[in-house]
């Protein structure tokens, strides 16, 4: 039998609870310490979730000095980085919760501090393991659609706005964008093999965050809720990007990809003012093509399965700890998305389209 791995958690809010239900259900693994910054934030999480093992700390740095297997990073965005940087300095594999980070600098470096020191940064895409997702960037990649030239992905909630953390920019960095634009996004350059940015023309708003008659929390609300933004990228793709927390609109638009010799789209799953964006499930695939010159299109079966995404988020990763594998979703892949939220966030302040440059790594 394999050892028990022994397993961190720094930050001791809601996605927390997630990652340490998921961590609950494998075998031969424990939870052994929280960190939280907010004094008796930790022991408190520790006590409702019936870790009777694990040790609480008032410092992620003071947790890093056990002898740890792996930590799951579950900070508010902006804390991504340094304790992200921290956990791999201190020899641990990291399991990050998305977005990356706030700025393509920290993601870069990030990176480049997992290859320094060997220890695997993977980050936390759950909607990855849905087998529909699969079955689209199988079919994006068996070059069935041709050249790909364009691609439309995003969605939005008609009422969704979280609040808390999520709507604070010195702790979120962003708004929309980067907490569930971010999976939008992750489903189509992974379906496209994360083609290389080059620049972004964008822009976003808050007219509902900060208007009392939509959000509880208007006075304190600073980030976006709206955003929408046309990439450029390499080989000659385009994508139009968009994304909204609370509109006057039941939907946004499916996502497709359009191609020389035939076209995608995918709807998303789920009804109600929360639905409408791909940080879930897929409701339909449907292929555009034609046969002897006829316009057809053909619907392709759904996967039909029940599957907790997040427990199979954290079941892969588990996995690669045992196996001393590379990570299932690496910082590498990632670094592209980034510095594509990183180019949004800047196009959208000048008013005006940015260039995207990322580093060798």
């Amino acid at each position: 039998m394999s050892k028990q791995l022994r397993i961190g958690i720094i930050g001791s809010g809601g996605i927390a609870r997630a990652h340490a239900e998921a961590y609950g259900q494998l075998d031969n693994l424990v939870i052994a310490a929280v960190a939280d910054i907010i004094p008796g934030k930790a022991a408190e999480f520790i006590a409702q979730t019936g870790l009777a093992e694990a040790q609480a700390f008032d410092d992620h740095r003071k947790l890093l000095e056990l002898d740890l297997d792996a930590v799951s990073i579950c900070t508010p965005n902006v804390a991504h980085y340094q304790t992200t940087i921290d956990a791999l300095r201190a020899g641990k594999q990291v399991m990050l919760e998305k977005p990356m980070s706030v700025t393509l600098d920290e993601a870069v470096h990030m990176t480049q501090v997992a290859k320094e020191t060997g220890a695997m940064l993977n980050i936390g895409y759950q909607p990855r393991y849905d087998p529909n997702t699969v079955l689209v960037r199988d079919l994006v990649q068996s070059g069935q659609l041709g050249k790909i030239y364009y691609v439309e992905t995003g969605g939005g909630r008609r009422r969704g706005m979280p609040q808390g953390t999520f709507i604070r920019k010195d702790l979120a960095g962003a708004g929309a964008v980067v907490d569930i634009g971010t999976y939008s996004l992750d489903m189509a350059l992974n379906a496209l093999g994360f083609p290389k940015p080059l620049s972004v023309s964008a822009y976003s708003s808050n007219h509902f965050g900060t208007n009392p008659l939509y959000h509880p929390q208007a006075s304190a609300f600073e980030v976006e809720d709206f955003g929408v933004a046309m990439i450029r990228f390499e080989n000659d793709i385009v994508m139009n990007f968009k994304i909204s927390w609370a509109m006057h609109m039941d939907t946004l638009g499916a996502t497709m990809f359009l191609g020389t010799d035939a076209g995608l789209k995918i709807t998303p799953a789920g009804t109600g003012p929360w639905s409408g964006v791909f940080d879930g499930r897929v409701g339909s695939i449907t292929l555009y093509h034609d046969i002897q010159k006829h316009n057809t299109h053909s619907e392709i079966p759904l996967i039909d399965h029940k599957l907790n995404l997040f427990h199979e988020k954290v079941r892969d990763f588990v996995q690669a700890v045992r196996e001393n594998g590379p990570a299932p979703i690496p910082g590498e892949q990632i670094v592209r998305s980034q510095a594509i939220l990183d180019g949004f966030l800047r196009s959208a302040e000048l008013k005006r389209e940015v260039e995207i440059h990322i580093p060798e790594l």
